[in-house]
């Protein structure tokens, strides 16, 4: 076989210079005339080894992680002209076992089953992964609109955009609607800060989702097609577009699809300008008609009344990845993964605290701990693992001593957290909880579109309480007056904006209450993160009186003659902390 060099080129490859890398080896191949094939591909999941080389030859697959423009001239010279490996910048193969195939032993690949093994834009490569088979399996087979929904029901797949709603049911209503035009809507507006799941795979495996849209109009009989991604991806974007005028040009997109009798249907692409609330339905929605992004009541649900008031379906990215994977292997193959309630696969953005951050997919009954540290790696720097946020600003914390829960929806909402679309992002035991709920609730409250009283003031009203916690200036009665505001905003909120936004919040005083008490009552941050309650003093028995704390302090806090022991006055410090990094014999204590 002709060897291959494949380069992956997702934004996070391009981040870490994959470009660079890709131009380089060009360069080398024309210079030298290498007889090898060099190919493009987007992100395989191991972002945390980033830029990726892969060749595959005669021997076997070698993906080399961690690669330069230094390395790669290395690897090109012994791998490809000596026909030697460099087994030390080897991550993955499948000749030998290396550090890294944990990440990959224990997924699952049915959404990312072509992401970083093709040419996201080559509808031909897609194609020879089965690509468009599914829809060529409906019309060649006569399945009806009906047997297609059925399929989906008895998959088990539920809405991975976060709700967790049958999908085949949400068909059924759609179907049930009768009306002279409907749309189905790919809804890619991916807003949650730590989650990448969606841009991997539209920058990745584009073609999966189209065919995914158009075996869900068939089945819905929608005339219209529109995928919402947020203009923040434009390689996302580019790829879809590609994507699309590929899928026309080969008759899977435009009128009477594949030969099947009035079934006309096509795609466009709307770039939403990155409002987070236009992750709800009805938001969205408005959105897409050119009105400002701003949810409405239901009933009536976009299932009888959506875009442009005709019967709309709405489905996210992961969501329409699975189907055509379902309607070509069988409803019964994907319902053997996963739990009773909760069957298939889900994919997870790693990120955080963790030694292997990227994108990994698993079937739905692993436990939250297997996947942080046996796909995950574990904790960087030797740190103890404290809690996880999953579900993003919608969601909540879930502490250390119940990493036992297994990825399943049921199971992870008892916690006080939701699934949400498949952020996780990972803290360890240098991270303050009230910090991360204040981060978490000052995203939402600055994204809450204002159309409820509760939302816009609520949340503003329960950020300045914890900012005043984390300044040293929190009251007996604050942990009391959060948990009122946030039941109050979750039970008179329009949307799952509001109706979610209190979660971080109220999940970090249900399992660390003992944080809140200590910054209120002993004013103290026991993860040393909130400057104004932290305490710089110096540790005498380490002191030198080297004088470096003291020329490097901006407001001359610190005195003493030079080999003599100083002293901070705490009037003046304004807990900086540049003596504690600049310290070189640990002299600073912080407390």
């Amino acid at each position: 076989m002709k060897t291959k060099v494949i380069v992956g080129l997702g934004s996070c490859g391009i981040a870490a210079g994959a470009g660079k890398v890709y131009n380089k080896i060009e360069a080398i191949k024309k210079a030298k005339n290498l007889k090898f094939e060099l190919k493009k591909t987007s992100c395989v999941g191991m972002c945390y080894r980033e830029p990726l080389v892969e060749i595959i030859d005669d021997t076997g697959r070698y993906l080399y992680g961690e690669i330069d423009e230094e390395r790669v001239v290395e690897v090109i010279e012994k791998h490809i002209k000596e026909n030697k490996p460099v087994k030390d910048y080897v991550v993955q193969s499948d000749i030998f076992k290396t550090v890294d195939n944990e990440y990959t032993d224990d997924q699952v690949k049915i959404v990312l089953r072509n992401c970083g093994y093709i040419d996201p834009e080559s509808i031909e490569e897609y194609e020879a992964m089965d690509g468009y088979r599914a829809i060529r399996k409906i019309a060649g087979h006569g399945m009806s609109r009906l047997d297609v929904i059925q399929t989906i029901i008895e998959s088990g797949l539920r809405g991975r955009g976060g709700g967790g709603f049958p999908t085949g049911l949400k068909w059924k209503f759609a179907n049930n609607n009768k009306a002279d035009e409907k749309y189905i809507i790919c809804n890619a507006d991916e807003g949650d800060p730590g989650a990448f799941m969606d841009r991997s795979v539209l920058e990745g495996d584009p073609h999966s989702v189209l065919e995914g849209m158009i075996i869900g109009a068939y089945a819905i009989e929608a005339t219209g097609g529109v995928i919402y991604c947020r203009a923040e991806y434009p390689l996302a974007i580019k790829r879809l577009q590609i994507a699309i005028e590929q899928a026309r040009e080969k008759g899977y997109l435009g009128k009477n699809i594949l030969g099947i009798d009035s079934f006309s249907f096509d795609i466009y692409i709307k770039e939403g300008a990155g409002a987070f609330v236009c992750g709800e339905e009805t938001a969205l929605i408005a959105s897409v008609e050119g009105q400002r992004g701003m949810p409405r009541k239901r009933p009536p649900f976009p299932a009888a009344s959506g875009l442009w008031k005709k019967p709309t379906n709405i489905n996210n990215v992961e969501t329409l990845a699975n189907i055509p994977w379902i309607i070509q292997h069988g409803a019964a193959e994907y319902a053997k993964y996963g739990t009773e309630k909760s069957k298939g696969t889900k994919v997870f953005a790693l990120a955080g605290k963790i030694k292997r951050s990227g994108l990994v997919e698993v079937p739905m009954g692993m436990s939250i701990k297997d996947v942080i540290f046996k796909l995950g790696g574990g904790i960087k720097d030797g740190k103890e693992f404290k809690a996880v946020q999953m579900g993003g600003p919608s969601g909540g914390c879930i502490p250390a001593h119940l990493s036992h829960t297994i990825v399943d929806y049921d199971s992870v909402n008892a916690t006080g957290a939701i699934m949400g679309s498949g952020g996780m992002v990972v803290m360890d035991e240098t991270t303050c909880m009230i910090d991360v709920a204040k981060f978490f609730l000052d995203f939402t409250q600055k994204e809450s579109c204002g159309k409820c009283t509760f939302c816009r003031i609520g949340t503003k009203r329960m950020l300045e309480i914890l900012t005043r916690i984390t300044e040293g200036k929190g009251e007996e009665g604050d942990i009391e007056r959060l948990e009122e505001l946030s039941y109050k905003i979750k039970d008179n909120s329009l949307c799952g904006l509001g109706q979610t936004a209190p979660n971080p919040v109220l999940t970090t005083i249900k399992y660390f209450r003992d944080e809140y008490e200590a910054h209120i009552r002993d004013k103290k941050c026991p993860a040393k993160v909130c400057t104004n309650l932290l305490t710089y003093t110096v540790f005498e028995e380490n002191c030198t009186g080297c004088t470096v704390c003291a020329v490097n302090c901006p407001v001359d806090a610190i005195s003493g003659a030079r080999k003599e022991i100083h002293h901070i006055d705490q009037d003046v410090c304004i807990k900086c902390g540049v003596c504690y990094t600049k310290c070189k014999f640990e002299a600073i204590k912080l407390s």
